[in-house]
């Protein structure tokens, strides 16, 4: 459905220098640099799949995005996305996609979301029964039906974010690239685009690549993803793989019922927090059993956990490749 192989982008750009010299001295002898965005990156997606795709700030995601939905030209390399190479922007290629930022909205600000998806229906030339029963199925999925004839400008960014989806899946698309969908969400609203996610995919086989600063948003979504740094690949395969390629140690939570003292834990494992009476632990994966044994028979100990690395760790592990 998806196949990238080699592909590089790189973005010409002005040097700046500060002060007001320095940006009259750039404006009138302008110094270019290249920056390298992606570095001959390769990976291929198969139809109905659902693919988180992570990276720190400036690591090429949404670049990325923009070059598989045509918005944006490689420097070189191969991309099709179906049959399409995207950059052409053939209408029955847009037909097949649909981008979702969730920095960005297509929603008519001073009017309601009905009116922006009539825009669409029109646009995208979908038959007016296609069109009911593609937009009774997602104002159900979504709840949404109160808020289709208030402005858009008196909604909430939650409530936002839910039809801008819908003006985005109207025209029923096979592949779906969505950038940050829950960005600067509340947790409730969070779970609500995330439930929508999966049932869209598991409704639809829709193909959607997912990027994502959100952890739960991988944890609940994705079985797969890829991991890019600084415009290169640096992990792609199951996410309970990266889990036991980078979860090198395991957090031990012990519960003390007396004062002790704190110096001999450090011979079990290394002290994270103390809280009393609550401690936290790191250990080696492999001697997380032994250590427990050790806090029990050593220490006042009233209550304890074994737990696994925040995800979290485990991908800030992945960018340093720390294994």
């Amino acid at each position: 459905m998806i196949v990238v192989e080699r592909l590089v982008k790189n973005f010409e750009v002005t040097e700046k220098k500060s002060g007001l010299v320095g940006v009259i001295h750039s404006f009138v002898f302008p110094k270019k640099k290249i920056v390298k965005a992606l570095k001959g990156i390769s990976f291929t997606i198969s139809q109905g799949e659902l693919v988180g795709f992570i990276g720190p700030n400036g690591a090429g995601k949404t670049t990325t995005l923009k070059i598989l939905s045509g918005i944006l030209f490689p420097t070189s390399g191969f991309v099709q996305v179906t049959e399409y190479t995207p950059w052409n922007r053939k209408p029955d290629f847009l037909k097949k996609i649909s981008l979702v930022m969730g920095q960005k909205n297509q929603l008519w600000w001073d009017l309601p979301a009905s009116e922006t998806f009539e825009l669409n229906r029109a646009i995208y030339e979908i038959p007016k029964k296609v069109y009911k029963e593609s937009l009774e199925e997602l104002v159900t999925l979504l709840d949404v039906r109160k808020l289709l004839t208030i402005p858009v400008r008196r909604l909430s960014l939650g409530q936002r974010m839910r039809l801008e989806l819908i003006a985005s899946l109207l025209h029923q698309p096979e592949i779906v690239f969505m950038d940050e969908p829950t960005i600067g969400l509340d947790l409730v609203a969070q779970q609500v685009i995330r439930d929508f996610v999966v049932d869209y995919n598991r409704r639809h086989k829709a193909t959607i690549l997912l990027t994502s600063h959100n952890m739960d948003d991988l944890v609940n979504l994705t079985k797969r993803v890829i991991v890019i740094n600084e415009g290169g690949i640096i992990f792609d395969g199951n996410l309970q793989e990266l889990v036991k390629s980078f979860a090198k140690e395991k957090i031990i939570r012990v519960y003390i019922s007396k004062k002790i003292d704190y110096k001999n834990l450090q011979k079990v494992g290394e002290v994270k927090e103390i809280k009393i009476p609550q401690i936290t632990l790191s250990v080696p994966r492999e001697g997380a059993a032994l250590a427990a044994s050790e806090l029990l028979q050593n220490f006042p100990v009233e209550d304890l956990t074994i737990e696994e690395e925040p995800i979290e760790t485990i991908i800030r592990k992945v960018f340093k490749g720390v294994r």
